[in-house]
Parts: C-alpha cells; sequence; structure tokens
C-alpha cells in the first residue's frame, strides 16, 4: 500500500493540511514543525505528489518569470535572489526564456502550470500585461514597466539616476556630453535618457540628437555607438550609457580607437553589476540594489497570491552614483 500525507500526518502528531504546507516550505508554519514533518516523510519514503497537490488546492505553487534578454548579465543577477525569496514562501520558479516578447506564447503562460508572473524585459505598449489581466493571472513587473502604472511594480527610480549622472558631468565641467542610450520603447532606456536631458537642461546644457546613439542594451550598442560619436568633429568629452553592458562596449571601442578614458572621455553607465568593479573597466556607474528590487517584486506577487493587497503596489529604489576610474574633470 503506497505511504499518503494522513500516514505523515499521523507520524508527526500534524494535520494532513499541516503536512502539506510544511512539505512545500510556507512560511507560516513553524521551523521546528517543518523539520517534524520532514523527518517523519523521510521515515516513511513519502514523497509528495505535485499533480495531486495542484488538483486539491488548485495551486500550483509555482511561479514563472518572463525574461527575454539572457544574453544581458543584468537579468541573472536577478534570477537568485528571485528563486530564493520565492522559495522561502513555499513556490517554486518556472523560466521562460524567448528572443522577444513578442515570440513569447501567451497559453504557456495561461495553461494552469503557474500561479504567477514576474515580467522583467517588459516593454512600453505591450498587450501580455492586459492579457494576463483579463485571464485573471497575477503579475508582478521587475525592472521595467509598461508605463501604465496599474500593476504591481518593483523598479528603481530611473528618472534620477538620470538626473545623477548630468549633476556630476556637470560639476567635472563637460558641456560638450553624448548619451549612448537603451531603446526608446522600455521605461528604464526612455526615463534614464529624460532624467538626464532635464539635469543637463536645467544647467542650460543641450543634448542634441547628433550627440545621442540608442539600440539594445548591449555591448554592441556601446561599441558601434561610441565608434560613430568619436567620428565626428568634434568629438564629445563624456557619455552617459544606457547601462554598464553599453558602457563596456564604449570603453573597449575607445581603446580600439587610441583615445584615453578618462583623459580624453568620460564615461558613466548604469546598473553597478559586479563586472563593473573590475579592474580592466573601474567603471564609474550609478548604482540600485537589485537584490532588493528581486526581493520586493516576489514579496508583492506573494502578497497578490495570497490576497493580502488590493490597489497595485509600486515599490522603486533609489539610485546612488558610485565614483570610479572612468570620469575626470574637463
Amino acid at each position: 500500500m503506497s505511504i499518503t500525507s494522513h500516514d505523515v500526518a499521523r507520524l508527526a502528531g500534524v494535520s494532513q493540511p499541516t503536512v502539506s504546507r510544511a512539505l512545500r516550505g510556507d512560511h507560516r508554519v513553524s521551523e521546528a514543525t517543518r523539520t517534524r514533518v520532514r523527518e517523519a516523510a523521510d521515515a516513511l519514503g513519502y514523497v509528495p505528489s505535485e499533480a495531486g497537490r495542484s488538483l486539491a488546492t488548485r495551486s500550483t505553487h509555482c511561479v514563472g518569470v518572463v525574461v527575454t534578454d539572457l544574453t544581458n548579465p543584468f537579468y541573472p543577477h536577478l534570477i537568485g535572489p528571485l528563486h530564493d525569496t520565492l522559495e522561502q514562501h513555499g513556490y517554486r520558479m518556472m523560466l521562460f526564456a524567448e528572443r522577444s516578447e513578442a515570440a513569447l506564447e501567451t497559453e504557456r503562460l495561461l495553461d494552469r502550470s503557474i500561479d504567477g508572473v514576474v515580467l522583467t524585459t517588459a516593454v512600453i505598449g505591450s498587450g501580455l500585461p492586459a492579457e494576463l489581466t483579463r485571464r485573471g493571472l497575477p503579475f508582478v513587473f521587475l525592472n521595467r514597466e509598461t508605463g501604465t502604472g496599474n500593476a504591481d511594480a518593483a523598479v528603481v527610480d530611473n528618472e534620477a539616476g538620470g538626473r545623477l549622472v548630468a549633476e556630476e558631468l556637470l560639476r567635472l565641467g563637460h558641456t560638450d556630453i553624448a548619451l549612448i542610450g537603451g531603446p526608446a520603447e522600455t521605461t528604464t532606456g526612455r526615463d534614464r535618457e529624460l532624467g538626464f536631458r532635464i539635469g543637463l537642461s536645467e544647467a542650460g546644457v543641450g543634448l542634441p540628437r547628433r550627440r545621442v546613439r540608442q539600440g539594445p542594451f548591449d555591448h554592441g550598442t556601446g561599441y558601434e555607438g561610441l565608434l560613430d560619436l568619436m567620428a565626428e568633429n568634434p568629438r564629445p568629452t563624456a557619455v552617459f550609457c544606457g547601462n554598464d553592458v553599453i558602457a563596456i562596449g564604449a570603453i573597449n571601442a575607445a581603446r580600439r580607437l587610441g583615445i584615453d578614458i578618462p583623459g580624453d572621455l568620460t564615461v558613466i553607465g548604469f546598473d553597478d553589476l559586479p563586472m563593473a568593479s573590475w579592474e580592466t573597466f573601474d567603471l564609474t556607474t550609478v548604482r540600485h540594489d537589485l537584490d532588493g528590487m528581486a526581493k520586493a517584486a516576489a514579496g508583492l506577487l506573494v502578497d497578490r497570491l495570497a490576497g493580502n493587497s488590493e490597489a497595485p503596489r509600486r515599490t522603486v529604489f533609489a539610485p546612488s552614483l558610485v565614483p570610479r576610474g572612468t570620469h575626470a574633470p574637463r
């Protein structure tokens, strides 16, 4: 005869629902009880059935994470804290990785295999959030939003970060300034540029279109963008890059051209990825709490799934400037 959760409950001296909650790591069950239940399950050789659990509770205790740009080293740094926080609340994580949001088959998210979704690479005007809402699947924005402001979100204050960079460049005496930004259809690309432009304009410094290059948040955008900018006469003396990966591409292009950083050119990035502090880059950049942002997104979604929240909540993380070795006075 097969061992059931009721057998485990009798051995552990708890109720059958407590066994189910304890074995999925529910934080509402004390650590002592979880340990006793696990020991009882191990002694009996009991293995819980996910299919049976899902049928009984109408919950899979699995959360989907949508990432459309795994080549960007930014996103892997979100996965770890997301996974850990969801696991603490008894949820498993399923990664949905596609080349673009358009390539993502919405039905894969809506086939009852997951209870909720974390959207990390949303674009402005995306129809996916509206479809998830229509179909009743809870979700949270992490890092990027769609610009509507009607859903749970954990993000950095990108506009404030752009202003920080503008203020620093102006303090250093730069006035011939360029931008290599991210995609305009993302809130991260749009808002970082907006804050940067506002910061410059308040000091009477313009950012003409000829000094702006845009593209994906990748190395190629920075590399090709800087080669293009440096072909102009006069050359800019400082460039703000939409993220650290773009900035690293710009640094590599400057090295190819024999341009000294920071003597001839100041370069500032955004995100403060671990590689930004590597000695070979020593990148001046804008820092925000990647771990905290990921954990906040997981917490917002868990609360939503538990029915503990009504109106959408937006957690915004403040940025700060991290001075290293790629900036200098004009």
